[in-house]
């Protein structure tokens, strides 16, 4: 199991309805804009666009704010430009994590990335030192309460998904990234709305954490969430669920 996506679902859950709803905005805009400037705006030709497209929609982001955020990306309306930085780092007991940011002032950024990370009992890596213990897959998390188990995994498995685990109260679905859209749609063809889905780092290993070290973890991850710069964090550690719930009531 999967400490990182259950919080990651949790969150994401709790997240619908708290004041986050701005900053998801935000990151959304970012990556519209990203993914418009570099590959087009026409969101058929452009499968990363049309990802963050569908992610936005299900955020309810009103229509003209992403085809405002897409017409920045393509120069028809003027707009800041970002630099896409991914940084990599240990957190609390050597738990391993992606950072993934757009900024439009990198030194700023690493700055005050480092910071937090220094503040709850972490530390930059150097460069391919933790990069390599992920894996570039889709992802989809349903709720268990949604699904039908055994319906759920065929019409996953037929879509084209590597497969289906058991992630504390959702049921977290794999597959490689090109597979990512179909798989999604065969979620909601069943008339379920996915908890998350993305393109996503998987980590291969975990690190279980417990105790302090996983309140700093916790910690750690909500402060670089609540960045303005840090789009996506992806981590290797494994938390129970009622550590995690406990966290973030």
């Amino acid at each position: 199991m999967s400490g990182h996506s259950k919080w990651h679902t949790i969150k994401h859950k709790k997240g619908a309805t708290d004041a986050k709803r701005g900053k998801i905005f935000t990151r959304l805009i970012k990556e519209l804009t990203v993914a418009a400037r570099s590959g087009g705006g026409d969101p058929a030709m452009n499968p990363r666009l049309r990802t963050i497209i569908a992610e936005a929609k299900q955020n309810n982001m009103p229509r003209e704010n992403i085809e405002r955020a897409i017409r920045r990306g393509t120069g028809e309306e003027p707009g800041v430009s970002y630099e896409e930085i991914t940084y990599e780092a240990y957190g609390p007991g050597g738990a391993a994590l992606l950072i993934q940011s757009l900024t439009d002032n990198k030194n700023r950024t690493v700055g005050e990335i480092r910071h937090l990370l220094t503040k709850w009992n972490g530390n930059l890596a150097a460069e391919n030192s933790v990069a390599w213990m992920f894996s570039r897959k889709g992802q989809v998390f349903v709720e268990k309460s949604k699904a039908d188990e055994d319906k759920l995994l065929n019409a996953a498995l037929d879509a084209g998904a590597d497969d289906m685990s058991d992630d504390g109260s959702a049921w977290q679905i794999v597959s490689t990234p090109e597979s990512f859209e179909a798989v999604r749609d065969a979620v909601k063809t069943l008339g379920i709305e996915p908890a998350a889905a993305e393109i996503a780092m998987i980590p291969q290993n975990y690190v279980k954490l417990e105790g302090k070290q996983a309140q700093q973890m916790l910690k750690l991850m909500e402060a670089l969430d609540d960045h303005d710069d840090v789009q996506h964090v992806w981590a290797n550690f494994d938390i129970e669920e009622k550590e995690i719930e406990a966290s973030l009531a």
